[in-house]
């Protein structure tokens, strides 16, 4: 197939390198100049293991390319995957500006039959939105699939090329067989693609990682308890993790989730749910809980020292959220460097990977 992505972050840049891996030709759109011309001299913007390689040996074979005009991409596309940014706002909700504008744009240059995929985490009812928008702009048919990404920094090649399941939701009966066709590839072995309609498909995205972050936040409350009554959240995390039924994911315990989806989509679901009038109580707890986890570690070190480190180094091993990135959106370390400093610390970090957009 021939495949338009728009936006070459985190995963736009995964999806149209491992789509161009299965044989598909693949064009990345992005605005950013600068982006483009470093993608097509070998560079890669992120850090992903493995992921420099593949994109090599995509270029090379002549189905991965690179440009900053959108119009011809379009045109030239049977599927137009939507991967930009939706930052949270300052009241939680995510912001579809990018999402809305490039729906626009490509509704401009869209061919008849195109399927428009928005890979993007949105709330639900964006799909409609994007519908009504790009419907603005052309008289032509087509059709809007809701295709979140489940992907993990870190492992984000074996996330896509091995995915738990592949999710879809659209409107038209005639869409399901060509995305079937699309991922093909990943579900010969089993693995299933869930089709639904569009809403439940963007609902599906938020439950998953709020389900994530709320396993994640218990566990934190749980280790903050062990510590009251001296028991060992290492011991009983192991207990609760070989139960059958709960299993042994995500549940250590640390200084608080980070990175870019589950503080931004946790916000969102509650800033949606409160706009239905509906108080989504343990969405909002997870939120505060994680918030306040991030200012643990601070606490125990002045439970040592005081609110007074002057002359005290601190050396902070592990700067990003987790392991294997470069990320370090909404990462603890930056809410502990930040204490250590008030406090009149000498902070020493070191991270394999981010120590630069620490700096920045």
């Amino acid at each position: 197939m021939k495949i338009c992505v728009v936006g070459t972050g985190y995963v736009g840049l995964v999806v149209g390198t491992c789509l161009a891996d299965f044989g598909h030709s693949i064009t990345c759109v992005d605005k950013d100049q600068g982006k483009v011309d470093l993608l097509n001299s070998g560079g890669i913007p992120i850090y992903e293991p493995g992921l420099d390689d593949v994109i090599s040996r995509c270029m090379e074979a002549g189905r991965l390319r690179f440009v900053t005009v959108l119009s011809d991409a379009v045109r030239a596309a049977e599927v137009i995957f939507i991967a930009v940014g939706t930052p949270a706002a300052d009241d939680g909700s995510a912001d579809l500006s990018g999402v809305l504008a490039v729906a626009k744009m490509i509704g401009e240059s869209l061919t008849n039959g195109s399927v428009v995929v928005i890979k993007s985490t949105v709330p639900v009812g964006t799909a409609d939105r994007v519908r009504a928008v790009v419907a603005s702009v052309t008289d032509v048919d087509f059709d809007i699939v809701s295709n979140p990404e489940f992907l993990a920094e870190g492992t984000a090649l074996e996330d896509f090329t091995h995915p738990d399941r592949i999710v879809v939701g659209y409107a038209k009966t005639s869409t399901g067989p060509m995305m079937d066709e699309l991922y093909a590839p990943l579900v010969r072995t089993g693995r299933p693609i869930i089709h639904m309609s569009n809403r439940s498909a963007e609902v599906s995205k938020y439950a998953a990682n709020a389900m994530l972050a709320t396993r994640i936040t218990f566990m934190n409350q749980l280790a903050n308890f062990c510590d009251l009554v001296d028991a060992d959240i290492d011991s009983v995390r192991r207990v609760v993790g070989s139960d059958s039924r709960i299993g042994s994911r995500f549940l250590f315990p640390g200084c608080g989730y980070g990175g870019s989806c589950f503080p931004k989509d946790v916000q969102a679901l509650a800033f949606t749910s409160a706009e239905k009038g509906y108080p989504f109580d343990i969405i909002n707890a997870v939120h505060a809980i994680n918030e306040d986890q991030k200012l643990v570690l601070g606490r125990k070190v002045d439970s040592l020292f005081g609110e007074d480190w002057s002359g005290k180094r601190v050396a902070v091993w592990g700067l990003a959220f987790k392991p294997q990135t470069d990320d370090v959106r909404e990462a603890p370390a930056l809410v502990f460097i930040r204490h250590a400093l008030s406090r009149g610390a000498e902070v020493v970090a070191h991270d394999p990977e981010a120590i630069e957009s620490t700096r920045e």
